[in-house]
């Protein structure tokens, strides 16, 4: 081998290695909240992933029942999942039995690797559709988009896809606790699940909800969003865990649902009138006040209108 390239074989070598070494813990400790009995929730702070929250911004949530633990969306990372992990084990002794991922958005489910090798055994719960997403790429783009938004700070994170498969109106029974599926069609994404645990009165909403800041709606419809809020609001559930933001009572699912409804109703009231989006959004701000402090509104209202239009305009034709 030549040296120029032996040099080139050992540079690629170096930073081949150095791209795979694990990065460090969370340097934040982020306290769990007891939302209701043997019900936690860890809060993660509020915007997207960034190298100071080093990928940790969406709402692990945990069940303590008699059989064990069951985790709801344990993050986006290695490095997350093990926070949460060593969250729970301040609180409990117990295993960690089950998890839950509500749907493909890596932000809430990466975290599963931590929860595998600390608990092989413990079952993974994700709706088919985002068990087939996973599988064909959307792991893998994930694991790009975190790696790529936190300078590297989600490092030696791999994917590692639910094993168990969930849908509309499935119980799981852990101990003494039911979780109780519901999933929607499109909403979020298409692959969304709520789970509400009637024994605590409480519902996990994924992403369907933000409460105190707006979510990206790429993957999602408007109408199917308010029909599955709708829906949580109907379970007789007294908390709501919101996929980011705090958790709180029906509020932490009406004021979601109250912005897309304005934003769907405004969108269609200015499309009969045969406006377009780039028209519509300087009409809709006025109507928007309530949600304008929320975090990511300034970003994100804009894209939510033209997704609003071609919601809008697909129904007309």
């Amino acid at each position: 081998m030549k040296p120029i390239s032996l040099l080139a074989f050992l540079c690629v070598f170096v930073f081949e290695a150095v791209a795979a070494a694990k990065a460090p813990p969370l340097r934040a400790d982020y306290q769990a909240r007891l939302v209701a009995e043997d019900v936690y929730v860890i809060h993660g702070p509020m915007g997207v992933p960034t190298p100071e929250n080093q990928g940790f911004m969406n709402n692990p949530g945990f069940v303590i029942t008699e059989e064990g633990v069951v985790i709801v969306d344990p993050g986006s990372s290695a490095q997350v999942g093990e926070r949460v992990l060593q969250t729970v084990r301040r609180i409990t002794d117990k295993p960690v039995v089950a998890v839950f991922n509500t749907h493909v958005h890596g932000d809430h489910w990466l975290g599963n690797q931590a929860i595998a090798e600390a608990w092989p055994q413990a079952k993974i719960y994700a709706h088919p559709k985002m068990i087939e997403r996973a599988k064909a790429g959307a792991g893998k783009d994930w694991l790009k988009i975190m790696l790529d938004s936190t300078a590297g700070a989600t490092a030696g994170t791999g994917v590692t896809i639910p094993n168990a498969m969930v849908d509309d109106q499935t119980n799981v029974v852990v101990g003494d606790t039911t979780f109780r599926i519901l999933h929607d069609g499109q909403a979020h994404t298409d692959n969304d699940i709520m789970i509400f645990v009637p024994e605590k009165e409480v519902i996990f909403l994924g992403d369907n909800a933000g409460h105190g800041r707006l979510l990206r709606l790429v993957d999602g419809n408007f109408k199917g969003n308010i029909a599955a809020l709708n829906r949580a609001l109907e379970t007789g559930a007294s908390v709501f865990v919101p996929g980011h933001g705090q958790s709180g009572g029906p509020e932490a699912a009406t004021e979601y649902r109250d912005y897309l409804q304005v934003v769907l109703d405004g969108v269609k009231q200015y499309f009969e009138e045969d406006l377009s989006d780039f028209e519509i959004k300087p009409k809709l701000l006025p109507l928007l006040g309530r949600w304008k402090e929320w975090v990511d509104f300034g970003s994100l209202m804009g894209s939510h209108v033209s997704l609003a239009y071609l919601e809008v305009e697909a129904e007309e034709f």
